[in-house]
């Protein structure tokens, strides 16, 4: 069962210490890359921007075309990684539920390997990627059909092995270009990111957060165990089955638009959790944007590390959640003691 501990701060003041990094940083962001800009050319663009005129200097151009739509999408994907993997971390009781848990990379990676191999082209692929994320969610629901939290949690665990090494023999057999293509992308990416991304899995996201804001008092009933949720007339079963799709739905959008990126949705809802409990509504908002700028400063850092190269977003994320974890597990080695 997942646990609130000691509030640090309340709720309401960690929205206020957010807001301001919520603008500082994709500036920052935005700012630093492969051509250093400076901070009056992002505001100058920004500006630029939002009167819908012509970029009048490269730098603008840089800003408006490559490193704003970048960004924005690094944000909308951490964003509803964090969110899904609270909601996941909820209705599981599990706080090692993580959105990848359930075999959506596995199907989402699977998809790309396909789309790349028969040559679908770069339409194709988000496409399949998403057809064979939620191909993966629906077989999870169809073996666990009874709702139980074993259930979802070792069918998730086993539809994610069984993809993960199909994707691995589809890939074996296809040639060098396709397999160097498709191993970027599986490790996550905001490289391709454009305008036209963006609105499809910011919609949803603002779905996915209006619905879950709306069902957060049923979720943190449903955290103190099934009877206590029965009797508080919350519908157990139906409650999770939604919840299990709606954050497949996201996570199968941002993976297909971002590749697979992974431990966002378990680092994320524990940090917050540390920091204001649960927090209800304002607690989801604040799991999301601290999704949002870990994400941007991951994606900067992923850009920043290695010299006139950049490295795939999901290696970062699982370089800092393998030492999160860990950290984790001997921290509750050390409570158990």
């Amino acid at each position: 069962m997942v646990r609130s501990p000691v509030t640090l701060i309340k709720p309401q003041w960690m929205l206020l210490i957010l807001a301001p990094l919520l603008v500082v940083s994709p500036i920052f962001a935005i700012a630093i890359g492969s051509a250093q800009l400076e901070f009056s050319t992002v505001i100058s663009a920004i500006k630029t921007l939002l009167s819908a005129a012509e970029p009048s200097s490269i730098g603008e151009r840089i800003v408006i075309e490559l490193r704003f739509p970048r960004v924005l999408m690094a944000m909308i994907c951490g964003a509803g990684l964090a969110v899904c993997g609270s909601v996941l971390q909820s209705i599981t009781r599990n706080p090692l539920a993580d959105p990848y848990l359930f075999g959506i990379s596995s199907g989402a990676s699977l998809g790309a390997v396909i789309a790349l191999t028969i040559g679908l082209g770069t339409i194709g692929l988000p496409v399949a990627a998403f057809a064979g994320a939620l191909i993966a969610v629906m077989v999870v629901m169809v073996m666990a059909r009874d709702g139980r939290i074993e259930g979802l949690i070792l069918a998730g665990v086993a539809i994610s092995f069984l993809l993960g090494s199909l994707a691995n023999l589809v890939l074996y057999f296809s040639e060098a270009q396709a397999i160097q293509a498709v191993l970027f992308w599986t490790m996550g990416s905001f490289a391709r990111a454009g305008w036209g991304d963006l609105g499809i899995p910011a919609l949803i996201l603002l779905v996915a957060l209006i619905v879950i804001a709306h069902q957060q008092r049923a979720l943190m009933a449903l955290m103190a165990g099934d009877e206590s949720a029965h009797t508080q007339g919350v519908a157990v079963q139906p409650l999770r089955l939604g919840m299990l799709l709606l954050t497949a739905l996201l996570t199968a959008t941002l993976v297909a638009n971002c590749g697979g990126i992974g431990f966002v949705g378990l680092m994320v809802p524990h940090i917050v959790r540390m920091l204001i409990g649960s927090g209800g509504v304002i607690g989801i908002l604040v799991t999301a944007i601290t999704g949002a700028l870990l994400m941007v400063w991951v994606d900067l850092l992923a850009r920043w590390l290695l010299p006139s190269q950049e490295l795939p977003v999901g290696v970062v994320t699982a370089i800092l959640g393998s030492v999160f974890f860990l950290g984790l597990l001997i921290k509750r080695r050390g409570e158990r003691r």
